[in-house]
Formats: C-alpha cells, sequence, structure tokens
C-alpha cells in the first residue's frame, strides 16, 4: 500500500511541507551553545548522580521496609527528576549557553542572587569535601590488603597521605578543565566503578547462605524519626541539579525531546541501580546493615577491590562539584546590590533579555554561563584553587562523614533540587511577566512563519501535481496538519503536552514539599544529634 512518505516523494515540496509540520509540533532548538552530544551529557549527569548515596541506600532501607522503602526510592527520583525539567524549561527564557542558577534570580529574584548561587557553593564544596573524606577512610583499607603492614611504610595506613597523594594526582589537574563535557571519558571510568559495585553486592545476595530467621521488614517501617532521618539520604542520592544547566548549556540538541531522554535516562538509570543495590544490600544482612554496604563484607580480594572502586568513584566525581561550585562563586563575587534585570516591569537600564548569540553580554561565557562577563584565566585559576587548597585542609581537619552527608541532604540537596527549580518557573512563566510574554510571542512567530511555508508549499504542489496524485497530497496534508493539531494535545513523552498553568502549580507545590522535607529533616537530625 502507497503511504504518505511516497506520495511526498513525488509531490514537489512535499519533504518540505512534512518538515514544517513536523516543527508545528515539537519547539525547535536554540541556536548556539555547545556540542556535547547527549551520549555525553547522559554520562556526567548520571556520573554527577550516581555516587557516596548508593553504598547507604540498603541502610536507608532498612528504616523503610522494602515495600516502602522501593516507594521511596522512586519517588524522590520523579520528584529530582521534575526538578531538572523545571530547569530546563526555565533555560528557555534565557539565550542559549547562559542558563544558570544565577541569571534565573537576576530576572525572578535579584536580591536573593547572591544567597542562591552562595547556598550553591557551600553545597557543592560540602560534597566535595566529604567525597575527600571517603577516600582518607577508605584507601588505609585498601593498601592493608595489599599488604602495606608488612612494608615498613606507616605512611600507608594515614588518611592524610592517601588524601594528599590523590589531591595532587588525580583532583587538581581534573579540576581545571572549563567544560563539563572534558569529564566524559572520567565519569565512563566512575560508572564502570559503579558498576563493579552493583554486581559485588548482587553476587553477595546470591551466593552468601542467608539465616531464614533473619529479621527483615517487608511493609511495616522502624518508625517516624529513623524513617525521618534516613531521608535525606535518599534525597542527596539524586542531587545532580547543579550541573543540570551546563548540560543545557553544553548539549547540541536542546530539543525539548533532548533533554527530557537525558533527564529520564539517567534519572530512570539511578532509580534502577538504587533499588537494585537497596534490595538485595538489605535481604543479605537484614536489619543489621550499616550506613556502607561495602563495609559489612568480610575481607577478600573482591571487597578490596569493591573499596578501591569507591575511592575511584568519589576522586571522579569530585570535579563534577568543583565545576558549579566555582560558577558560583565567581558570580557571588561579581553581584551587586541592583545591578540586576528587570523582575518584569520593562523599565530600567538593563535589557528585559540577553539579546544575541551565547555571549549574552557581549563576551564568551563558561560552560555554567552564570556571569555575563566571562571568567579571565586568573580569575578562573584562582578561585578553582581556592577552592581546592580549602576543600583539601578542611578534608585533612575534619573526619565525621555522617554529620556532613545529613546536613548536606536536609538543606542544599533540598534547596537545590526541588525548591528553586520550583521558584524560578513559577515565578518567570507568570503569564504576566514580561519574560513569559516574550517568550509566547516567540513560539506564536515560529508557528505562523511555518504555517506560511505549509502554504506555499501546498500551492506549489497544486500547480506541479495532477489528476488524482494532487487530490490524494492534499487530502494527505489536510489529514496531516489536522491531525497533527489533534495529537499535539495528547501525551507526548517530551511533556510538551503539558499546559504552562498545570506547570506552575506543579512547581510550587514542588517547592513547598522542598520546604517541608527541609525543616523535618532538620529538625530530625538536630534532635538525633543533641540526643547523642
Amino acid at each position: 500500500m502507497t503511504g504518505y512518505s511516497t506520495l511526498d516523494s513525488f509531490v514537489p515540496g512535499g519533504s518540505t511541507a512534512a518538515a514544517m509540520t513536523q516543527h508545528r509540533r515539537t519547539r525547535s532548538p536554540k541556536m548556539g551553545g555547545g556540542n556535547a552530544s547527549m551520549m555525553s551529557s547522559n554520562i556526567n549527569l548520571l556520573n554527577t548522580i550516581v555516587g557516596a548515596g548508593t553504598l547507604a541506600m540498603p541502610g536507608a532501607m532498612s528504616h523503610f521496609g522494602v515495600l516502602w522503602g522501593a516507594l521511596l526510592i522512586v519517588w524522590c527520583g520523579m520528584t529530582s527528576a521534575f526538578g531538572l525539567y523545571l530547569q530546563s524549561r526555565c533555560a528557555r527564557y534565557l539565550d542559549r549557553g547562559t542558563s544558570s542558577f544565577f541569571a534565573l534570580s537576576q530576572i525572578t529574584y535579584p536580591n536573593a542572587a547572591v544567597v542562591f548561587d552562595a547556598a550553591i557553593a557551600i553545597k557543592c564544596f560540602g560534597v566535595g569535601v566529604s567525597y575527600m573524606i571517603i577516600i582518607g577512610d577508605l584507601m588505609p583499607g585498601v593498601a592493608e590488603a595489599f599488604g602495606s603492614a608488612d612494608s615498613g611504610l606507616p605512611f600507608l595506613a594515614d588518611r592524610k597521605f592517601w588524601i594528599t597523594v590523590f589531591f595532587l594526582v588525580f583532583i587538581i589537574p581534573l579540576s581545571f578543565p572549563k567544560k563539563l563535557d572534558s569529564l566524559k571519558y572520567t565519569s565512563i571510568v566512575a560508572l564502570v566503578s559503579i558498576g563493579y559495585l552493583v554486581i559485588l553486592v548482587v553476587y553477595h545476595f546470591g551466593a552468601d547462605e542467608v539465616p531464614n530467621n533473619r529479621d527483615i521488614r517487608w511493609v511495616t517501617w522502624e518508625g517516624p524519626t529513623a524513617a525521618l532521618r534516613s531521608l535525606p539520604v535518599m534525597i542527596f542520592a539524586y542531587t545532580c541539579h547543579q550541573n543540570m544547566f551546563s548540560i543545557v548549556n553544553e548539549i547540541k540538541d536542546n530539543s525539548p525531546a533532548s533533554i527530557v531522554g537525558v533527564i529520564g535516562s539517567s534519572i530512570g538509570s539511578a532509580a534502577f541501580i538504587y533499588v537494585l543495590v537497596a534490595i538485595t544490600g538489605y535481604l543479605t544482612f537484614g536489619n543489621e546493615v550499616k550506613g556502607n554496604i561495602v563495609s559489612m563484607y568480610p575481607p577478600s580480594v573482591a571487597s578490596t577491590i569493591a573499596k578501591a572502586a569507591i575511592v575511584v568513584l568519589v576522586t571522579f566525581s569530585i570535579p563534577l562539584q568543583i565545576h558549579p561550585c566555582r560558577a558560583s562563586i565567581d558570580a557571588v563575587l561579581r553581584w551587586r546590590p541592583g545591578n540586576s534585570r528587570s523582575s518584569g516591569s520593562g523599565t530600567g537600564s538593563q535589557p528585559l533579555l540577553p539579546s544575541g548569540g551565547a555571549g549574552g553580554g557581549g563576551g564568551a561565557l563558561d560552560s555554567h554561563g552564570a556571569p555575563v562577563v566571562a571568567m579571565s584565566e586568573l580569575r578562573f585559576a584562582l578561585i578553582t584553587s581556592s577552592i581546592l587548597v580549602l576543600s583539601y585542609f578542611t578534608a585533612l581537619s575534619v573526619s565525621t562523614l555522617d554529620t556532613v552527608l545529613a546536613y548536606v541532604g536536609s538543606t542544599g540537596s533540598t534547596a537545590i533540587s526541588f525548591i528553586l527549580p520550583g521558584l524560578f518557573y513559577y515565578k518567570i512563566s507568570d503569564p504576566d511577566s514580561i519574560f513569559h510574554q516574550r517568550l509566547t510571542k516567540e513560539d506564536d512567530d515560529a508557528e505562523y512563519s511555518a504555517d506560511d511555508n505549509d502554504d506555499e508549499d501546498e500551492e506549489s504542489a497544486a500547480v506541479a501535481g495532477s489528476g488524482l496524485l494532487d487530490s490524494v497530497a492534499s487530502l494527505g496534508s489536510v489529514i496531516s496538519g489536522r491531525g497533527g493539531r489533534r495529537r499535539s494535545k495528547k501525551w507526548r513523552w517530551d511533556l510538551e503536552h503539558l499546559e504552562t498553568g498545570l506547570i506552575r502549580k506543579m512547581a510550587l507545590g514542588l517547592s513547598i514539599y522542598g520546604a517541608c522535607v527541609m525543616v523535618v529533616c532538620l529538625g530530625m537530625n538536630a534532635l538525633f544529634s543533641a540526643q547523642h
């Protein structure tokens, strides 16, 4: 049977008309930006998500039980994915390559811009320090398994020595590339390490003999206090929002379908890993499971390699924290009271939206897109060096990881994942906002342009065609056009069918949810710390 694609090949202008119909259905990507592929973006975002939180998932599930623990892991993934989606929607209101928390706060909450970026910088700094602490905690055990105790070199058992070695050899060189896309190969190595950890946990679940009388919570939970104290672990495990704007800025195809694909594949892969490790690890050890699942396994070559894999994972994840931390600090240093764009009234000397290409303010931007003026080489080196030196000495002097992760997860993770994306989108997408009106006008202009081109193509086809072929082609274009408009109202996997009003309500709900989680989790952790 002859299809419409066959007819398009015979009718002059048919392929062009089909392309224009597709243009109406899908928002076209903005020009400019980077050259990162979807695969590279997916790898970097997934590596930002999957980290030390994987090791704590079985312990977190032990407080909730198997059923509610698995559902909560999926729920945290969904809410985190929605926060990422809101960030990608906010990026549409800015020129290609200029998206950042700072840029959005300048046109939504300009007086609080410095507070937002300071919070992001502190959160990323704290996570980087916690990763260095993990290196210092695990490497002495790895060295001991390889016979360091018999080597007569006592410094091999010193955590400070190993932090220094990894700091000089790996962390410093990997922290200076300006593009997040430059870290895609180290991210692949880190993801291979995660794969090994998953295989180790699943292998012990299948190979170890599990006592029949092991205490397992299938549906019941331990109680609200213990459960809410472990909730930040699950929220922290999905936090990657500090790098989302870099992904949007650097990806070559920034169409909604491409961005949603990156978000869905990254969050989906992370959720699968977390659920698998949580269930198999918890069922192996029951309620006796600890916060670090690898430390539960008896000394062996496999467990030693797993500890080394964790070290590799966190080592290659530290630059992914330095990247947004540096951009946020630079934005804080550039901030001046009153030096912000108009928040919607249309008055003032600043432009309503950045004009031009990725340069926005007349110069090149870093991959984070935060400062309108590019960082000089000297400024870039000074900020990066300051972050690294401060992180290094903090990691040497602090050895308590649990407290750091608990408070970082309760404050920074909830703010970046839920509160900020929700507030930013709710404000910038206000129908009365000049930014939303301008974006809507751009979309309408693009659609009218596509419709005009469609009309021209149909006229050309009518003149060049003949007889039955003309009738079929005309019928096909009518069906295609009307059907395309009807289908655009139905569910679409790129979520372009959702109305702005509905997304605004959901965004406000996400912010309220994040604020509630922050208050409750902070209260629980503070109460627990006071009791101990």
